[in-house]
């Protein structure tokens, strides 16, 4: 029999998503007829699945069986550059080329290695994500309740993010909103796209993207990016499909033009192999003091680099 007492970091979680992450393992199908049979105790008593832990609360879990399996391989443990914290959250700044989180082919990303370098913490999770290809502003909830209000400022589209996008011709000044609904859709082989398409798509999702040129090139254009949806790649495919993707972009962007930017020819003498997208402000009020904050974080060496030469 095992008795665990609920901490701050599994206050106000629900009981059967409690379980699931304390009996790793063990076949969801079972954590839920433990609990419909009553063998879960909360405070001595029975307890629906959907029962909200309280801070202190005594959860009683019975004895269970756990699947044998490989031993994954530990995240390296590693920091990140902090732009700010304090006891409620963390912003970092991060690199490209490294995943917010494990899955999908990645052993480990932003967060499994905090955890492994803070063993301390009692408790880090995600705000929100960036995809592995962006870099830039990432907010960490270190507290259950921050991360709760954090997250429903972002549903709620009370945040400001802008991102530095640089793309490929010559953006129309006057485009400045993009409001094209995105579907969501996985290829053949299982990999995980998004289009645009029309406003009467029964799987469309309305997506507003507000673009400002902040500086025209030749042969680019380096743009603020404000999005007002949150969605999967949005950014990525909201530009493309204007006829001006973002420059390395590998999934949604001009093969030709990235290749030649890989080997210094689009910009002769500077190879630029990744993509120029990042997640430079963020905008949102602390979850605990109600204090608007702003962050920013600027422009990594490789893209500063290349604004320059372009500017040359």
């Amino acid at each position: 029999m095992l008795n665990v007492v609920v901490d701050e970091g599994s206050e106000g979680q629900r009981l059967d998503n409690f379980l699931l992450k304390l009996l790793k393992g063990v076949p969801k199908t079972h954590v839920y007829r433990v609990i419909r049979s009553g063998e879960v105790r909360v405070n001595k008593g029975r307890a629906a699945a959907d029962t909200r832990l309280a801070l202190g609360d005594q959860v009683r879990v019975p004895p269970v069986r756990v699947a044998e399996r490989d031993e994954a391989p530990k995240a390296p443990a590693r920091e990140f550059p902090i732009v700010f914290e304090d006891d409620h959250l963390m912003a970092v700044n991060k690199p490209a080329g490294v995943a917010v989180h494990g899955g999908s082919g990645v052993s480990s990303g932003v967060i499994e290695q905090l955890r492994r370098a803070r063993p301390q913490a009692k408790f880090l999770e995600l705000v929100h994500r960036l995809d592995k290809e962006t870099s830039g502003l990432l907010l960490i909830a270190k507290r259950r309740s921050a991360l709760v209000a954090l997250q429903e400022q972002f549903r709620s589209r009370e945040t400001g993010k802008t991102y530095a996008a640089l793309v490929n011709g010559t953006w129309p000044v006057s485009r400045k909103v993009i409001d094209v609904p995105l579907h969501k859709f996985l290829t053949a082989e299982g990999e995980r796209r998004v289009r645009t398409v029309d406003a009467d798509h029964d799987d469309g999702r309305r997506s507003i993207t507000l673009v400002k040129v902040v500086t025209q090139f030749t042969d680019f254009a380096l743009l603020d990016v404000t999005i007002k949806t949150g969605r999967t790649h949005q950014i990525r495919v909201h530009l493309a499909h204007e006829g001006h993707p973002i420059a390395g972009d590998e999934k949604y962007g001009d093969f030709a033009i990235n290749k030649a930017l890989g080997k210094g020819e689009a910009v002769p003498g500077h190879r630029f192999d990744r993509m120029f997208l990042h997640a430079r402000r963020l905008r949102f009020d602390h979850p605990s003091t109600g204090e608007t904050i702003e962050l920013a974080a600027p422009l990594p060496p490789e893209c500063q680099k290349l604004v320059e030469a372009l500017s040359k």
